[in-house]
């Protein structure tokens, strides 16, 4: 004798409420995910390292100047490097034998170089993105380097010069 299945217990597919479950579970671990990669942070964080490296390397060239010559170069009005001839090293060129590439700001602000009236010191400055969320930027106010000269800035008005480097002799 066969049976005869008039009606099937079977569920074949989930209900609206078990999606909207599932899809809610999903967006809050994508959430959680996305806050602790912090991709924006992680750029952030990148092109601070850069800024770092950049001014490093400007600092070893100006030691290999002042090796050369007895005193840093000089800064022009913009605050730029000074060949000997006078004319500025402007942020992404050459100055040669020193630097192939004078570095430049991986975003929209810029690096100043300062000195003083003798030469016998300098200030390298920046504006670090991820700001008082740094270990090594400044601790002035609003994490502005102490000497930088009064109404500068590391680019727009935004740009507050936080992180510096200097010749041996002086702190920034």
């Amino acid at each position: 004798m066969r049976k005869i299945r008039l009606h099937s217990t079977e569920n074949k597919g989930f209900t609206l409420i078990e999606m909207v479950v599932v899809i809610g579970i999903l967006a809050l671990l994508g959430g959680m995910l996305l806050n602790i990669l912090n991709p924006f942070g992680q750029f952030q964080k990148a092109n601070d390292s850069r800024r770092k490296s950049d001014l490093a390397q400007v600092s070893r060239a100006l030691e290999a100047y002042y090796q050369d010559n007895g005193r840093y170069p000089e800064a022009d009005s913009s605050y730029h490097i000074k060949r000997l001839d006078g004319t500025p090293v402007i942020w992404g060129q050459q100055w040669v034998p020193y630097m192939t590439l004078v570095p430049k700001d991986p975003g929209s602000s810029s690096y100043i170089y300062v000195t003083n009236e003798a030469r016998q010191s300098y200030y390298l400055y920046a504006s670090l993105e991820r700001g008082s969320q740094d270990s090594q930027v400044c601790t002035g106010v609003s994490n502005k380097c102490a000497n930088v000269p009064l109404g500068v800035k590391c680019g727009g008005e935004s740009y507050v010069c936080n992180y510096g480097l200097t010749s041996p002799n002086v702190s920034p």
